[in-house]
């Protein structure tokens, strides 16, 4: 079969078998380098790179939870005036989670509490900001399971996955603020703001 966990090589098998859960799976995207160069890699590539932006981050956390026994979920948290966040995420006895790769703190493991994609997605709103400290998310899409792209052999190809970041552009999304809240957001403390940044990887000159 070649699309399931067999596209993997045994040793990379080992690797993603050995992180056991969703909270595993993030502790390995903790520790691995935030890079930000304009990259799609695939899971394998990522594991080859040791180095992953919040994209390809999340495509990693699918794939590994795939290999654990969960759907290969993620859905896109869009913002205005910021980038997009691609989160992997997963339900644990009804409850929803996510694993994510993020260059800021709030935005990234979620514990399987919440009862809805709304309501996990709007856990990331406090925390999810651009650099003139504006609160700035304001869409979630609908899940999407990558096994869709099997055929494109998404964990695995030495191609870019460019086609998973434009169908998640492309896809319904759903409103968490009207205009009219959005027009009444507040800026970020100057404490929640160097919180948030803690850590942050930045492009040197």
């Amino acid at each position: 079969m070649r699309n399931g966990n067999s596209d993997f090589s045994p040793a990379e098998l080992r690797k993603l078998r050995s992180l056991k859960d969703p909270h595993g799976i993030q502790r390995f995207l903790d520790d691995m380098p935030y890079h930000l160069a304009d990259t799609a890699w695939s899971p394998r590539h990522v594991l080859r790179e040791d180095t992953a932006h919040c994209f390809e981050g999340a495509m990693l956390a699918a794939a590994a939870l795939r290999v654990n026994g969960y759907p290969p979920l993620v859905f896109d948290l869009e913002a205005e005036k910021d980038t997009d966040h691609v989160v992997a995420i997963y339900r644990t006895n009804g409850h929803w989670g996510a694993v994510a790769k993020s260059n800021y703190t709030g935005c990234r493991y979620r514990e399987p509490v919440y009862r809805s994609l709304r309501e996990l997605a709007l856990s990331y709103f406090d925390v999810y900001f651009n650099l003139r400290r504006e609160r700035s998310l304001r869409r979630f899409s609908r899940p999407v399971n990558l096994a869709r792209f099997d055929a494109r052999e998404w964990m695995t190809t030495d191609k870019p996955l460019w086609f998973v970041a434009e169908y998640l552009f492309d896809i319904r999304h759903y409103p968490l603020v009207t205009p009219a809240m959005a027009k009444r957001l507040h800026r970020l403390d100057d404490r929640s703001f160097r919180a948030g940044c803690l850590g942050r990887a930045e492009k040197t000159v």
